[in-house]
């Protein structure tokens, strides 16, 4: 038997045998017959395979798709016009990990501007789970890959904030799908604060392009600028430009002042993308409040 070389994700449904999620299908929209963008289901990660299911047993964790999520809105004719080796790929699964510091601030990371797929947008450091893998192990690799960040997994205790099915593009305007995911948000604590991991940071200029310890004011403003809607943004009293690590193409970290638009920026329905913090991030950070306002005992 061949290894396998990519966990894929598998859906099951009344107690039936679990399935390989197809390309094509929404898997919030399975659990929920197409309707709502929002679902609680549990999941596990059995022989290479994470499966999602709904049971009366175990902690339910939330799935959430953006309302304009491309596979959502997909017609038949713009399915069928998907090449064959996209839709024969499956639905991968990665990981996120937003990493807390001790005084209460959140990494968030910019991908390279050389990145085939959502470069120059700010994210949390994640990647891809690899064969036989934890999800814990996965996502302590790639923030140490991405980051140079190196935690024991010993020493933290992780804690699943939720599941976002990301697709890429992010909008049926912007092309058809090219690559499908379930991203596993995972929150750790550190004990220490932001300016003592600062000086462990030693990003990987191919993955990274800059960083930014985000504290809870400025959550707050970029989970207000909601990507579809034209709410307003509640900017609060922070200041108009926010200082971050910038990454030269060597791995040298220095200052960069960057517009506070660039983290409230909504994504564009139709022009070309632009530096801004991802939708799935958004979720992950509301959900990140959430938990410092009622902590786990």
């Amino acid at each position: 038997m061949d290894k396998v070389r990519r966990i894929l994700v598998y859906i099951c449904k009344d107690r039936a045998a679990p399935q390989r999620a197809q390309f094509v299908q929404s898997i919030t929209g399975h659990f929920t017959d197409g309707g709502d963008d929002e679902v609680e289901v549990n999941c596990t990660l059995e022989k290479n395979r994470f499966i999602l299911f709904r049971g009366d047993k175990g902690q339910m964790i939330r799935l959430k798709r953006p309302a304009f999520c491309p596979i959502k809105h997909l017609s038949v004719t713009e399915a069928a016009a998907i090449p064959l080796d996209i839709q024969q790929r499956g639905v991968d699964v990665g990981v996120a990990i937003l990493l807390q510091t001790a005084n209460q601030r959140v990494l968030l990371t910019r991908r390279a501007q050389e990145l085939r797929i959502f470069p120059n947008v700010w994210v949390p450091p994640g990647g891809h789970l690899e064969p036989d893998e934890t999800l814990l192990d996965a996502g302590l690799r790639e923030l140490k890959e991405e980051t140079g960040l190196k935690l024991e997994p010993e020493k933290v205790r992780p804690k699943i904030l939720g599941l976002w099915e990301s697709v890429y593009p992010p909008m049926l305007s912007r092309g058809l799908p090219q690559r499908h995911h379930i991203v596993i948000y995972m929150l750790l604590h550190s004990s220490l604060s932001h300016l003592q991991l600062q000086s462990s940071l030693s990003p990987s200029p191919a993955e990274v392009s800059a960083c930014l310890w985000a504290d809870s004011r400025l959550v707050r403003a970029i989970v207000s600028a909601v990507d579809g809607e034209d709410g307003e943004v509640r900017l609060g009293d922070l200041p108009n430009s926010i200082s971050v690590s910038q990454v030269s193409a060597h791995g040298a970290l220095c200052d960069l002042t960057l517009p506070l638009a660039v983290f409230v920026s909504r994504a564009p329905a139709s022009e070309p993308d632009v530096e801004r913090v991802s939708t799935g991030t958004k979720f992950a950070l509301e959900l990140w409040l959430r938990s410092l306002e009622t902590p786990d005992p």
